[in-house]
């Protein structure tokens, strides 16, 4: 994910400080572990020096406002209209897995296991979730059931993959 994008796209509908930002991300995509503080404030200084956002000055109760500037409008526009590539080849469980595989003293099943039951677990709680978002309305309601969609695929296609894994790792021991 893209702070740097996440954060100028919400600054398209106005000024904000680091704060209001972390704030209005985790509501504007629904997302449960919100952005750093720390990490929004160095995305800040980074789009400042770019010349894709202004920085004010400090108001009474120390807040820092920020405001996009064109050349940070645009960059939201082209971002908005590019499509998204696929994940990169770095996942963490596949990581483990396969150096799993060549470690002699690791049970790489004993891996996949954990793992199966982990995401089950995972995909268990969010239907939960999502069987209670489906009852609400508004806007932060559907922006978190998107989220939670999205989570409970991608769980879905983990638990694939395992089985897909653990059925190649049968046939080459």
């Amino acid at each position: 994910m893209s702070v740097r994008h996440a954060l100028l796209a919400v600054l398209t509908e106005g000024t904000c400080y680091g704060y209001q930002l972390r704030t209005e991300f985790s509501r504007r995509t629904g997302t449960a572990a919100p952005l750093n503080v720390g990490q929004i404030y160095n995305t800040l200084d980074r789009l400042e020096r770019d010349g894709l956002v202004v920085k004010g000055a400090m108001d009474d109760a120390g807040h820092v406002p920020y405001t996009i500037t064109a050349a940070g409008a645009a960059e939201v526009e082209e971002w908005l209209a590019a499509s998204v590539g696929a994940v990169g080849d770095r996942d963490e469980l596949v990581v483990k897995v396969t150096l799993a595989l060549s470690l002699p003293d690791a049970d790489v099943r004993e891996v996949v296991r954990i793992q199966r039951e982990r995401s089950l677990a995972e995909a268990d709680a969010l239907a939960r979730t999502r069987e209670r978002l489906d009852a609400e309305a508004g806007e932060p309601a559907l922006a978190r059931l998107l989220s939670v969609e999205a989570q409970e695929a991608q769980v879905r296609a983990r638990l694939t993959w395992l089985d897909a894994a653990e059925r190649r790792i049968g046939d080459a021991r």
